[in-house]
């Protein structure tokens, strides 16, 4: 009895004698880099799912930061320089004249700021009226048209880029020439493919010779649907507007727009300024500020979708890699390994193949970004917190998507996995 307790003292000092076993940190990514360059192909494949997360993310915030400034400048170029001044006359007094005088041009190209004004509206045809290329009394089938009376003033605000010819010019307003301008599709639809012929279009029964035709322009884009006319010919040939149809079309010096929204009504009608009404372009900053944030919360979605799959892409794989190392798992456990340890093991590769992803991302996102911007010739714009922060991202994302398959991992029982 005394000879089997000493034998059971002697092992139990022996026992606290045996080191317990540990991890520390360097033998975890010891191993982890071990267990990743076994299997070099199924890594790759797997921090891909991370290398397309984290890349989109980068790319996303990157196109987002540098669309926003193509959209500052963008709004600073044109809707920053752009008033439009509506005829309210009969809103106000349904016996009022028309609100816009005869030399409204004039009156507001004398204000300071001002680089070109004019009035134009759309001419309200009798029913069954179209506009055709054939002569008077032909068999013809004419099409129907919108006609836009406007002034000199009015058509080069609109900043046209012409294709041919030339647009009508205060000559032709104020002797009321039967001229037309017209915009490249209306052209192809009256078979109109040069004015070197001097070829005319008929309103009806009346006709107009065509001066110019309009490849693009850079504001009333309707105008390239329409046929335009100077707005004198138009009000003797048609009539004079009706209601509330006129609209002066300004474009300003840059900064210049809220303070000639401001004096337009009163220049075109000092007796009356609230005949007319003034509309200035939205505050650019606070635009901008709006688009931004709707584009980045969009983009974040979507850079979040992309950052799930890959954690999903990842915990997958983990998880397989975790059956088909059953049998390490049980022999490391034989030998001393705690189930911690085990699971150390699996995060720390899963942390390292999404810290590797990230960094690769972070590289492709950004050459993303540069590239698109240099196509479109644009500045790229990438803020030093998305790039610093996008490999941590990779790092959270494998770590997170590792946790599943590492208590999966802890959880197995020595041996259990011995015997497979």
């Amino acid at each position: 009895m005394k000879s089997r307790f000493r034998d059971f003292r002697a092992e139990a000092q022996t026992r606290s004698i045996v080191p317990r076993s540990r991890l520390t940190l360097s033998d975890a990514l010891v191993e982890s880099l071990a267990g990743i360059l076994q299997r070099p192909a199924r890594s790759m494949l797997t921090a891909l799912g991370t290398v397309l997360g984290v890349g989109s993310f980068v790319a996303i915030l990157g196109l987002t930061a540098t669309t926003s400034s193509q959209i500052d400048a963008r709004f600073n170029v044109l809707s920053a320089t752009e008033v439009i001044v509506e005829d309210v006359a009969q809103t106000r007094n349904e016996f009022a004249a028309p609100g816009f005088p005869a030399d409204a041009d004039r009156r507001i190209a004398g204000l300071s700021g001002v680089r070109n004004a004019g009035v134009y509206y759309g001419v309200r045809l009798p029913p069954g009226t179209t506009v055709s290329s054939s002569p008077i009394g032909a068999d013809r089938d004419g099409e129907r048209l919108d006609v836009v009376a406007a002034s000199p003033g009015a058509l080069r605000a609109a900043v046209p880029a012409l294709d041919q010819g030339r647009l009508f010019d205060d000559y032709h307003s104020e002797t009321r020439q039967r001229v037309a301008v017209l915009g490249v599709a209306t052209a192809a639809r009256l078979g109109i493919t040069t004015v070197a012929t001097h070829p005319a279009v008929f309103i009806g029964e009346e006709p107009f010779t065509v001066v110019g035709i309009i490849d693009d322009v850079e504001r009333k884009a309707d105008l390239l649907l329409s046929v335009v006319v100077p707005r004198t010919t138009a009000e003797e040939v048609f009539g004079p507007p009706r209601g509330s149809d006129a609209k002066m079309l300004i474009a300003t010096e840059l900064g210049a727009a809220h303070q000639i929204a401001e004096l337009a009504p009163t220049a075109l009608r000092p007796d009356h300024p609230d005949y007319l009404k003034a509309v200035a372009p939205a505050d650019p900053k606070t635009l901008r500020t709006n688009v931004s944030s709707d584009l980045g919360q969009l983009f974040l979605v979507l850079a979040g979708i992309c950052l799930i799959i890959g954690a999903v892409g990842i915990a997958n794989t983990t998880l397989v890699a975790v059956l088909e190392r059953t049998g390490e798992i049980g022999l490391r456990r034989a030998l001393g390994a705690r189930g911690r340890h085990i699971s150390l093991q699996f995060l720390a590769e899963s942390g390292a193949l999404g810290a590797l992803g990230g960094l690769v991302g972070t590289s492709l996102g950004s050459v993303t970004v540069v590239f698109v911007a240099v196509v479109r010739e644009w500045t790229p714009v990438i803020h030093p917190l998305t790039v610093l922060a996008a490999p941590v991202i990779g790092l959270l994302t494998g770590v997170t998507a590792g946790l599943y398959p590492a208590w999966r991992a802890s959880r197995i029982e020595p041996a259990e996995a011995l015997r497979r």
